[in-house]
C-alpha cells in the first residue's frame, strides 16, 4: 500500500513518474531537477498563517515574501494555478476572464503569471524568507468543452474538449455520458454522489481519476511542484472527486523538499450539499477542507452582533478546527456576496482580526485585484499575462497593511494556548478575550469609541499594541496598554481594535513584573537555584534536535519557543544543564524542533522532580514515563569498540543500528545506563561500528531480559 512505503520510495517512484509525464509531455528528468531549488537549508516561519494571494504574478509574489510576508511571520503563501490554463482574449464573459486559470491545458508551468523560470525563483525567494508556497493545484478537470474552436493555452498549447497531446489525455481519460457519469454529462442533482464525482462541473472535461494512469498523470504534475520546492496544496473542486481516488493520487506524491513532510493539504468542499458523504468533514481523511460555514458566519456576525461570538462552541462548522482551513472571504465566495469583502470596509479588516486571534482552525488573509464586474480580468497585458501588483485602487493589500502584521505577530505569540478566556461583552458591538496568558484583544465595530476594563490574562507590566504599530526599541510605534493585577481598562477607537501579547513589550521600558499587593513592597531574599542536569535517549531524524521545557521560566514556563536546547552526546544521547529554583516542584516534558520550528511533544504525562538544595541529574527516555520507569546498566567486556547496545524497546532503537545506545569505555569494559520500562520483557544485542558506519553484530542468539518492578539494575556480558 502507498501508506507503507518510505518517504525515500515514495520520493524515488514519484521521480520515475515525473520522467515521463511531468509539465505536460515527455519531460527529462535532468530538466525537472535543474529547475528544483538549492539544496541549502532553509529556516521555515513557525507559523499556521497564511496569505492567499490570488491571481498575483510570480514576480509580486516573491517581493511580497521578501518585504513583507516573512518578515511579518507568515507561515505561508497561497499561489494561483501555476499549470499553462486556456487564453480567451474575447470570450462572452469578457477579456481574459479570471476563470481561465482553472481551465488546464497542460501541465507546463507556462501560465499568465509567468514562466515555470520565474515561478521556481519565486518559491526559493518565498523559502528564504521563511515562507512555505501552497498551490491551488486543479485537478478534478482540464478544460471547458464549450470552448471556441481554435482556443490555445498560453504557451500556445493546442487542444479540444477531450484531447489534450501535450499531457497526453485522450478520450478515454474522461467521464463521458453514457459511462459512468449516468446524466448527459451535466450535474442535476447536486446530492447525488454518482453525479457529483463522475459528471462535468461547468462543463468542464471531468478527468477519469479511478483510473491509474489517470492518477499517475495528476501525480506527476504535483511532484514536479514538489520537486520545485512547493510545500502543499490548495486542492480546487475536491468534492468532485471520489474520495479514494484522490487518497491514491496523495499517495503518490512525494514529501516536501524543504522539511521531508507530506505536503500541506486544503481541500476545497463547498457547502450546502445534505448527503453526508458530499460534506467537508467526510473528505478530512485527505487533509484539511475550507471552512465555509466559517466564514459564512463571521459576516452574519460583523453584519449583526459581535457579541453573540460567545455562542460560537454551539455553532456547526464545516468541519473540526484542527482540520480547517479557516477564511475570511476567497475568490468565489466575494464574488457571490455571501462573505466579507474588501468592499465591506472596516467590517471586512476587523473580521480578519478576528479570524487571525480566534483558535479556530489555521487561519488565512487573502489580497487579490479591485472589481466591478463579476468575471473580470485581473490587470494585465493586451495578451492576458497579469502585471505586477501595486497595492491601490486595482490591487488590495490588506496582508502588508500594520494592523494584519502585527495580528500574524499576535497569531504566533498565543497559538499554545488552545482556548479563548475572559470573553467580556461590553455591548453588542464591542468585544474583549485572552488566550491564555499569552495574549488579549479587543474589538470595536461600532462608530463611537469605547473605554471599559478587561481580564487580560497577561503579567502585570506595559504592552505595545500590535494593530498600532507593536514595540520599537525606544517604546511603542503606537498606543500602549498597562496591565495590573491581570487587568487593563483599554479605551478602544471606534471601527477598529486593540491587541496586545506576552513578546509585545516596550523596548527600552518596563517589562511585566508582579505589582505589589501592598503600597511599600517588602524585601524579599533572592530566590536560590540549584544545578538540573537532564540526560535522555531520544532518537531523532537529520534536522530534528531536542529540548526541554516545564513548568518553571527557567524552563521556559511551558513555552516551546523558550524551550531549552540540549546537546547531543553520543547520539541519541542528549542533555544539558539549567539552573532551576531550588526547593521546588517542578514539572517537565521533552521535546523534538526542527530549524522550521515543527514540535513534537513527548505522549507520556508530565514528568515531576522537587529540586530540593543539591544539584540534580534526571535520566530519562522519550516516551517512558518516570512513573513506569526504571533503570539498567548494561555492562559488557568486549576487545575493540566502539561499542553499542540496541534491542526491541524504543529505548534501546528498536534494533535500529543508527538509533543504538553508544556505551562508554574502561579498558575492555563498556557500560551505560538506560532508561526502559517496568515490567517489561526485551530482547538485545551489541554491535561495533567502524570509522565508515558499516555495523559488526555480535554473533549467537538475541540475549533476553526482564525488568520487573525494580530499580538499580545490571548485566553482566561478554562480547561474543
Amino acid at each position: 500500500m502507498a501508506s507503507a512505503r518510505s518517504p525515500r520510495l515514495r520520493r524515488f517512484r514519484s521521480l520515475l513518474l515525473g520522467f515521463a509525464l511531468v509539465a505536460g509531455g515527455a519531460v527529462p528528468l535532468a530538466s525537472v531537477v535543474a529547475n528544483a531549488p538549492a539544496a541549502a537549508a532553509v529556516t521555515l516561519n513557525d507559523s499556521d498563517v497564511t496569505a492567499n494571494l490570488w491571481q498575483w504574478n510570480w514576480d509580486s509574489v516573491a517581493s511580497a515574501c521578501t518585504d513583507h510576508l516573512g518578515p511579518a511571520g507568515y507561515g505561508a503563501v497561497q499561489v494561483s494555478p501555476p499549470q499553462e490554463s486556456v487564453s480567451l482574449p474575447n470570450s462572452s464573459d469578457g477579456v481574459h476572464p479570471w476563470y481561465e486559470v482553472y481551465q488546464p491545458v497542460s501541465y507546463k508551468l507556462e501560465s499568465r503569471f509567468g514562466t515555470r523560470a520565474e515561478f521556481a525563483a519565486m518559491v526559493n525567494t518565498c523559502h528564504d524568507a521563511g515562507v512555505r508556497v501552497y498551490v491551488d493545484a486543479v485537478v478534478n478537470h482540464m478544460a471547458g468543452v464549450n470552448n471556441p474552436s481554435g482556443t490555445v493555452g498560453y504557451a500556445g498549447t493546442a487542444f479540444t474538449g477531450y484531447n489534450y497531446p501535450a499531457v497526453p489525455y485522450g478520450n478515454s481519460d474522461f467521464h463521458r455520458p453514457g459511462d459512468n457519469c449516468p446524466t448527459n454529462g451535466a450535474i442535476n442533482d447536486w446530492n447525488n454522489e454518482s453525479q457529483v464525482t463522475s459528471c462535468e462541473l461547468l462543463a468542464l472535461s471531468d478527468l477519469y481519476t479511478e483510473k491509474e494512469a489517470v492518477r499517475d498523470k495528476i501525480a506527476a504534475y504535483l511532484n514536479d511542484l514538489v520537486g520545485l520546492g512547493v510545500d502543499g496544496f490548495r486542492v480546487d473542486a475536491v468534492k468532485h472527486i471520489k474520495k479514494a481516488d484522490f487518497a491514491a493520487i496523495l499517495g503518490k506524491v512525494a514529501d516536501t523538499a524543504a522539511e521531508n513532510k507530506r505536503p500541506y493539504v486544503a481541500q476545497e468542499i463547498f457547502d450546502g450539499a445534505s448527503n453526508d458523504a458530499l460534506k467537508a468533514r467526510a473528505f478530512i481523511g485527505n487533509g484539511d477542507v475550507l471552512d465555509f460555514a466559517y466564514a459564512k458566519t463571521v459576516k452574519a456576525r460583523f453584519q449583526g452582533s459581535i457579541a453573540d461570538f460567545a455562542n460560537f462552541s454551539n455553532w456547526t462548522m464545516d468541519a473540526p478546527s484542527e482540520n480547517v482551513f479557516a477564511m475570511v472571504t476567497n475568490h468565489d465566495l466575494e464574488r457571490d456576496g455571501v462573505v466579507l469583502s474588501y468592499k465591506n470596509g472596516t467590517d471586512y479588516v476587523l473580521a480578519n482580526y478576528f479570524v487571525l486571534a480566534w483558535p479556530h482552525g489555521k487561519p488565512s488573509v487573502y489580497d487579490s485585484f479591485s472589481y466591478s464586474g463579476r468575471n473580470q480580468s485581473p490587470p494585465s497585458d493586451s495578451n492576458g499575462f497579469v502585471t505586477d501588483a501595486s497595492c491601490g485602487s486595482a490591487w488590495n493589500c490588506l496582508s502588508r497593511t500594520t494592523g494584519i502584521k502585527g495580528m500574524v505577530g499576535w497569531n504566533n505569540a498565543v497559538k499554545a494556548a488552545k482556548t479563548v478566556s475572559n470573553f467580556k461583552a461590553v455591548n453588542a458591538n464591542v468585544i474583549g478575550f485572552n488566550r491564555g496568558s499569552y495574549g488579549w484583544i479587543g474589538i470595536n465595530d461600532s462608530g463611537s469609541a469605547a473605554t471599559s476594563e478587561f481580564t487580560t490574562g497577561l503579567a502585570d507590566g506595559e504592552y505595545c499594541d500590535v494593530i498600532t504599530g507593536g514595540p520599537t526599541s525606544t517604546g511603542c510605534a503606537g498606543t500602549r496598554v498597562t496591565v495590573a493585577n491581570g487587568k487593563a481598562t483599554v479605551a478602544i477607537p471606534a471601527n477598529s481594535a486593540v491587541a496586545v501579547h506576552h513578546k509585545a513589550l516596550p523596548g527600552g521600558g518596563p517589562t511585566p513584573t508582579s505589582t505589589p499587593t501592598t503600597p511599600t513592597p517588602t524585601p524579599t531574599t533572592p530566590v536560590s537555584t540549584v544545578a538540573a542536569t537532564f540526560n535522555v535517549y531520544a532518537s531523532t531524524v537529520p534536522g530534528e534536535n531536542v529540548h526541554v521545557v516545564g513548568s518553571t521560566s527557567a524552563l521556559g514556563g511551558w513555552d516551546t519557543d523558550e524551550s531549552v536546547p540540549l546537546s547531543s552526546s553520543g547520539y541519541p544521547y542528549w542533555n544539558g544543564t539549567v539552573n532551576v529554583p531550588a526547593g521546588t516542584q517542578i514539572e517537565y516534558k521533552y521535546i523534538k524542533k526542527t530549524a522550521a520550528g515543527t514540535v513534537t511533544w513527548e505522549s507520556n504525562p508530565n514528568r515531576v522532580f522537587a529540586s530540593g538544595t543539591a544539584a540534580n541529574t534526571l535520566n530519562n527516555s522519550w516516551n517512558v514515563a518516570n512513573a513506569n520507569a526504571t533503570d539498567v546498566t548494561f555492562n559488557v567486556d568486549a576487545p575493540g569498540g566502539p561499542l553499542y547496545v540496541v534491542g526491541s524497546v524504543g529505548a534501546l532503537g528498536s534494533w535500529n543500528p543508527a538509533h543504538a545506545v553508544p556505551l562508554t569505555q574502561a579498558g575492555q569494559d563498556w557500560s551505560r545506563l538506560v532508561i526502559v520500562p517496568k515490567n517489561t520483557s526485551f530482547e538485545y544485542k551489541y554491535l561495533r561500528k567502524d570509522a565508515s558506519g558499516n555495523v559488526i553484530w555480535e554473533s549467537g542468539a538475541n540475549r533476553a531480559y526482564s525488568t520487573g518492578g525494580g530499580t538499580g539494575l545490571t548485566t553482566d556480558d561478554t562480547w561474543r
